[in-house]
């Protein structure tokens, strides 16, 4: 064990902040994957399309929330992308 000290960065802000918009950043990244493969198809399914698009604006939108959003709400949206992200990539 070292005798150097852990630097302490609990009092500064941003932490789950950036946490929930790197997590729902991920959520927009992965539909815009899907979507570039989706449309790369060479029959597109177009409901499929349309679905991915319907997924990525409500994320997006989710992302723009979080800059007004309080701490419980942060963490309510965090916390929903995360389960998100965990089933797309399941899927």
């Amino acid at each position: 064990m070292s005798d150097t000290p852990s630097p302490d960065f609990s009092g500064l802000d941003g932490g789950e902040d950036e946490q929930a918009v790197d997590i729902v950043r991920s959520v927009v990244s992965w539909y815009n994957t899907e979507l570039l493969a989706a449309r790369r198809s060479p029959v597109p399914d177009e409901e499929r399309v349309e679905a991915l698009k319907a997924g990525r604006q409500a994320a997006l939108e989710d992302q723009a929330r979080l800059d007004e959003a309080d701490a419980p709400e942060t963490a309510r949206i965090a916390a929903a992308y995360a389960a998100r992200l965990k089933e797309l990539k399941e899927s």
